[in-house]
């Protein structure tokens, strides 16, 4: 029993293990109900031998009214009753200290569950305080660690975005240059295309204009071809008549 009453529960991370401390708890109602069960039983045979007693003192009393020899009888009878009466009295103290040994029993096993009960609640509950102190601190320590995550992010935010407006400043910057430098190409390129066509234009006016003299030149070789014509048709037409034009008249039409 005692031993019984020490045992050592497995120990786990919030304290005893529960599963040992029911399985513990469960046999010993087990074993109390069993010794209720043996204390009804001895009360049972307690009650049995009263009755045993009172059927002995009935069968004395019968006896005592048929034996024929009264003083032999009654000797018998005392001494059956003496002893009915011990044996009662030897079963009934054996079985009240049987029964008071055993509630003392069930009281010890229960009073030390209990103590253990008490002091597996005790002991998790400074293991509650231990892990509520525990966690605490990780949940400062995590606190510390996001708003310094938050303040680096913060900081490198800040940098890139200061990085990108440099980069978009040295774009724009790159960008407008190119723009300019592209620009003064295309003025340039358009002064070269107008000097170009300036040239075009001039050697076109000087063409034409010798284009002109030639044609001028050509107009005025042909102011005497009308006449020349009509003076060949004269003559082909009186020579067809058969009038001879005189030489003088020729050369002057001529």
């Amino acid at each position: 029993m005692n031993s019984e009453s020490a045992q050592r529960f497995r120990r786990v991370f919030m304290g005893y293990d529960p599963f040992a401390v029911d399985a513990c708890l469960e046999e010993l109602t087990t074993k109390q109900q069993l010794l209720l069960e043996e204390i009804e039983s001895l009360q049972a045979r307690l009650n049995q031998s009263t009755d045993d007693v009172a059927a002995l003192r009935r069968e004395v009393a019968v006896l005592s009214e048929t034996s024929p020899s009264p003083h032999a009888m009654q000797q018998r009878m005392a001494k059956m009753l003496r002893h009915a009466v011990d044996e009662a009295a030897q079963m009934k103290a054996e079985a009240k200290a049987e029964a008071q040994a055993l509630v003392a029993a069930i009281e010890s096993e229960a009073e030390a569950a209990r103590r253990k009960h008490a002091e597996q609640w005790e002991e998790m509950a400074a293991q509650r305080s231990a892990l509520d102190a525990e966690c605490a601190e990780i949940r400062k320590e995590l606190d510390a660690e996001v708003a310094r995550m938050r303040a680096e992010t913060q900081q490198a935010i800040e940098e890139a975005w200061q990085d990108a407006q440099q980069e978009r400043d040295q774009l724009l910057a790159d960008a407008q240059q190119e723009a300019d430098q592209l620009l003064a190409d295309a003025k340039q390129e358009a002064e070269q295309c107008r000097e170009q066509a300036r040239l075009v234009m001039e050697e076109a006016s000087e063409r034409r204009i010798k284009i002109l003299e030639q044609l001028m030149g050509v107009f005025r070789a042909l102011e005497a071809v009308p006449a020349d014509l009509e003076s060949a048709h004269r003559e082909r037409i009186q020579e067809e008549s058969g009038v001879v034009v005189p030489f003088e008249q020729k050369f002057s039409a001529g």
